[in-house]
């Protein structure tokens, strides 16, 4: 029974060292993130804005040839209603009776107030196009700068990542590995916890009788209950994983003896 139990507190205590290399790798990488700063949502920022102004240009360029095909309508509408006059007035001139002339002239009217009416839209889609043409010419200048700006950002960046970019690759593929060797509702915990957290700690240690992620203090009784690596122990605060100075590998230091101070072992020998 005692091998059963010291069996499953190796295995704990395995899996905590195994999260807590874990935890140090993943901070690492972090901090060669921090490292390109807001470079990488400044040029997604730019990216999507780009797209953004591609899609107003494109939208704006087929309105335009909407207008552009309208005024040709009215156009070939006016050639209509010419022609049309043209053959009323040689009808009027074989006329047999005031109420056909009078007809065919009413015919004519009509046809010149279709004229009238194309000339209007004419000039209202010229209008149009004008104001188009100046949107156009508007968010291809906007568009230009903005892509200038995103080539700077994305030069900017390459050269952060050719620096970091190897050193971030090695640590990747020793997160995965660590990654590989936990349990899975574990790890689920884990990411879940490193996401929340705005310094990315999912695993932390105890120190000064705190936790070392929201700094409150734990209880003496948890404390040994995280010592004794029986079960996973979380800060009831902030939720974030705890661990002791032994599955970190580091001795905790002493507390330093004040100037003067005899131990009472020595004073015992005096006597």
């Amino acid at each position: 029974m005692a091998n059963t139990a010291t069996k499953v507190e190796n295995t704990i205590e395995a899996k905590l060292r195994a999260l807590y290399d874990l935890q140090k790798i993943d901070s690492q990488i972090d901090k060669i993130k921090q490292v390109r700063g807001e470079l990488p949502l400044e040029v997604q920022d730019l990216e999507d804005e780009l797209e953004g102004l591609q899609t107003r240009l494109s939208k704006l360029k087929e309105e335009v040839k909407e207008l552009e095909k309208g005024i040709s309508d009215r156009k070939q509408g006016k050639e209509e209603a010419k022609n049309l006059i043209k053959k009323y007035e040689e009808q009027q001139a074989n006329v047999r009776n005031n109420r056909e002339y009078d007809a065919l002239s009413k015919e004519i009217e009509f046809q010149n107030l279709e004229i009238q009416l194309c000339d209007k839209r004419i000039k209202e889609f010229q209008a149009s196009i004008k104001v188009k043409d100046e949107q156009i010419k508007g968010t291809d200048d906007k568009f230009n700068d903005r892509k200038n700006d995103l080539d700077i950002k994305k030069k900017e960046l390459e050269e952060i990542v050719a620096e970091t970019q190897k050193e971030e690759n090695d640590l990747q593929e020793r997160a995965d590995k660590d990654r590989a060797t936990v349990d899975g509702r574990l790890l689920s915990a884990y990411e879940r916890i490193r996401g929340n957290a705005r310094n990315g700690l999912a695993v932390v240690n105890v120190e000064r009788d705190s936790c070392g992620g929201c700094f409150s203090k734990i209880p003496p009784q948890r404390q040994m209950d995280i010592k004794s690596h029986k079960k996973v122990i979380v800060c009831e605060s902030c939720g974030r994983i705890l661990v002791d100075f032994e599955v970190m590998n580091i001795l905790p230091e002493r507390p330093k003896m004040r100037s003067g101070a005899t131990r009472v072992e020595d004073a015992g020998d005096d006597e």
